[in-house]
């Protein structure tokens, strides 16, 4: 039965979430902004009046509410509270770019034309995602507003997931880890990038993820209560040196805890660094870097640091403008802590990211607003000058935005700021693309170093080039920069083009000698022949001599043969080497798609599920293949091919047995791989495949693979052998 609803309720709940939006932004509003934005929320009420989100509430409450967060959250102003609250509408209803103009001036029309999805027809296999990524990030030359309020309706969509299909759920999700949680990380958003983060987890892996906010609120007291004893003595003598400072106890995120538990293969009570201790200091500009090492000196008084965990952002902040001093030090009972310490203004900047530099712009320490600056005029270039797909360009962009940093120098000491890993051919092209097309080796801290070199912090690096020098294929396996790889890419392409023409110079007079006429069905035949797919390739290698002309005989082109056709230029079959065909699978094991038709499927082995894993298909060339949805490649596949992802649900399964690896850890003794294999074979009526044992100093390593019916069976089974004397860890992985 549905409910009957209250247009008076509805309308006071609209009402509310305005005035709350109206009660944040009052003290940023200047004369005559309350009235606009009034005027914004009544045309966006009106333009959407008829639609409801999945979830049953009327659609203005979406629009509201990524308003709220873009003053809110991100620290906005009007024009970007207006463009937020009117960001659907053009899109939605039948109001243009043109109408938005008019009523409110070009500034709101550019940014909500940069809003709007970009929609039409992508060839099957290209990400829509991946093409409306690309094209938002073309306004970034004109607002970078574009993209946070871009990032405030993604967070908004992912805080009401809930109401979506499952598959929605996932493919939205992934794209969220995939591109908007890198985006926010980049543009210095480190509360939404977290929130982002831990939502995609909620709704990716469900189970563990409220698993880890239960044990994460279990110990919420005794964290409490460390970080009072903690701060004690610090605080008392912050105050007798006469700072102004606030302390605040920060938890680790669910997402960094779970990604830290698996990358270090380690338990939730073994990650020590789950909280750390921030002090916000209330200095002017011109004393906050003196005063940041002032407490960390006082800090370091009452407890001993890490010396390998001091990280220096004062003194040189990182490229999306992050400023801060961390040190770990071992409190007394044992456990490392990290504390941060920055001023108030760091803070706000670390919190809001790159809104809050405009605040600060005319500060005289404010030199983070110039390398986020760089960043963007980096992200503009690399618009400008690709020429790649959509796909190929998402993933150059995704490499710049999550990577460490290293910091070198040229030889007059001009600070350059690139991606960890990055080596001196990056260098050479992040000078200027001229120095990095002719660059031949570097001198780094005076010695001679390969293109290749790896960079590290505090290198002085020198470029050495020669006019002599020309690019090859081998050198993209030196560089990390998208600048450094598209300049190189174009270098070899146009290259290869003018080679091309001097291959087809050779090919058309070698015809003429033979007396053959140069026509499309000749080609083929040539094509054909020297087994080549393209004219380029073909022309190419004849330039470079790979094919030689005299090789082109008259017998080639007897008109008796039929001209063979050649392949069409298919797109390369998709994760091809994923497919595998498992014994035992039954059509009737999984229901597939939204008609939950049942339909022949293939286990991917690159995360083996089994009955009760939450998983989704994937169609291929070859069938639908069957992910888990903590599949490592899942987000990949589900951001860029979305259109390829399908609902698959197991049924009451029959029979059937499953392959699946147990990793079990503990104290080594005799008779210990009996008691294991009794359990496995005895007590639960599993048949073990292979069991591999290491022992080492005491200490015992296993893999054992074992077929399964469900997930419930192995469960069974791990929890079992967690009681064998001596088992510490036991636990699932992917074969």
């Amino acid at each position: 039965m549905s409910t009957v609803i209250d247009p008076e309720v509805e309308r006071q709940e609209i009402l509310r979430h305005y005035r709350r939006l109206l009660r944040t932004a009052k003290p940023y509003l200047k004369e005559g902004d309350a009235k606009l934005i009034k005027k914004a929320f009544n045309t966006s009420l009106e333009a959407h009046k008829e639609m409801r989100r999945k979830s049953g509430e009327p659609y203005i409450l979406h629009p509201l509410a990524v308003a709220q967060i873009v003053v809110e959250e991100i620290g906005l102003g009007t024009t970007s509270i207006v463009a937020a609250l009117l960001h659907d509408v053009v899109e939605d209803t039948p109001w243009e770019v043109a109408d938005v103009e008019r009523e409110f001036g070009p500034k709101v029309a550019r940014i909500v034309d940069g809003l709007t999805k970009i929609s039409g027809v992508f060839d099957y296999g290209t990400s829509e995602q991946a093409e409306n990524f690309r094209k938002m990030l073309l306004t970034l030359s004109d607002d970078v507003r574009v993209i946070l309020i871009k990032l405030a309706d993604r967070l908004h969509n992912m805080r009401t997931l809930d109401s979506m299909p499952r598959h929605k759920q996932l493919k939205i999700a992934s794209e969220t880890i995939y591109l908007y949680a890198p985006l926010a990380h980049r543009l210095g958003l480190y509360t939404i990038k977290t929130e982002l983060e831990d939502l995609y987890l909620k709704y990716t892996d469900t189970e563990i993820y409220t698993e880890l906010v239960n044990r994460v609120r279990q110990s919420r007291a005794a964290r409490n209560r460390f970080i009072k004893e903690f701060v004690q003595p610090i605080d008392e003598e912050l105050k007798a040196q006469g700072f102004q400072y606030e302390v605040k106890g920060r938890p680790k995120s669910i997402y960094s805890i779970l990604r830290k538990m698996r990358k270090q293969n380690i338990t939730f009570d073994e990650v020590y660094d789950l909280f750390a201790i921030r002090i916000i200091l209330d200095v002017p500009p011109e004393q906050e870097k003196a005063a940041c090492w002032q407490v960390y000196s006082v800090v370091t008084d009452f407890y001993q640091p890490n010396p390998d965990r001091l990280r220096d952002w004062v003194s040189t902040p990182k490229a999306n403008g992050y400023e801060s001093l961390h040190t770990t030090v071992m409190s007394r009972t044992g456990q490392w802590v990290e504390v941060q310490i920055r001023s108030r203004r760091m803070d706000d900047i670390a919190e809001k990211g790159y809104a809050a530099h405009w605040k600060y712009k005319d500060s005289s320490t404010a030199q983070s607003e110039s390398t986020l600056e760089s960043w963007i005029n980096k992200v503009r270039e690399m618009l400008e000058t690709n020429n790649s797909s959509a796909l190929e360009f998402m993933d150059e962009f995704r490499q710049n935005l999550f990577v460490k940093e290293v910091y070198a120098f040229t030889p007059k000491g001009k600070l350059v700021i690139l991606p960890d890993k990055a080596t001196a051919l990056d260098f050479a092209f992040e000078i200027h693309s001229h120095i990095g097309l002719q660059c031949l080796g570097a001198k780094v801290n005076q010695k001679l170093q390969p293109l290749s070199y790896q960079l590290r912090n505090g290198d002085q690096v020198e470029i050495l080039t020669s006019q002599k020098q020309k690019p090859t294929e081998e050198w993209l396996q030196y560089v990390t920069t998208s600048k450094a790889r598209t300049r190189i890419k174009d270098w070899l392409r146009d290259d290869k083009r003018s080679k091309a023409e001097d291959g087809r110079f050779i090919v058309e007079k070698r015809l003429e000698l033979l007396g053959v006429e140069y026509s499309q069905d000749n080609l083929n035949r040539l094509l054909a022949h020297f087994n080549n797919s393209n004219p380029l390739d073909f022309f190419y290698r004849v330039a470079i001599g790979q094919v030689d002309g005299r090789e082109i005989q008259k017998n080639l082109f007897d008109s008796t043969v039929e001209a063979p056709r050649l392949p069409s230029m298919l797109e390369p079959k998709a994760f091809d080497h994923e497919v595998q065909k498992v014994r035992g699978v039954n059509a009737n094991m999984l229901v597939i798609g939204e008609q939950t038709n049942k339909f022949d499927y293939t286990i991917a082995p690159c995360c083996n599920p089994i009955p009760g894993d939450d998983v989704f298909g994937f169609e291929t060339d070859e069938g639908i293949v069957i992910h888990r949805t903590s599949c490592p490649k899942a987000v990949q596949m589900m951001s860029n091919y979305g259109n390829r992802i399908v609902r698959a649900k197991w049924t009451e399964q029959l029979e059937l047995a499953f392959l699946a690896g147990i990793r079990i850890k503990g104290s080594d003794r005799v008779g210990l791989v009996n008691d294991v294999t009794r359990i496995i074979s005895n007590s639960l009526k599993v048949n073990m495949r292979s069991i591999t044992i290491d022992s080492n100093d005491g200490m015992f390593e296993g893999q054992i693979m074992v077929f399964v019916n469900d997930t419930d069976h192995l469960t069974k089974l791990i929890h079992r052998l967690s009681k064998v004397n001596g088992v510490l860890l036991v636990e699932r992985f992917d074969s």
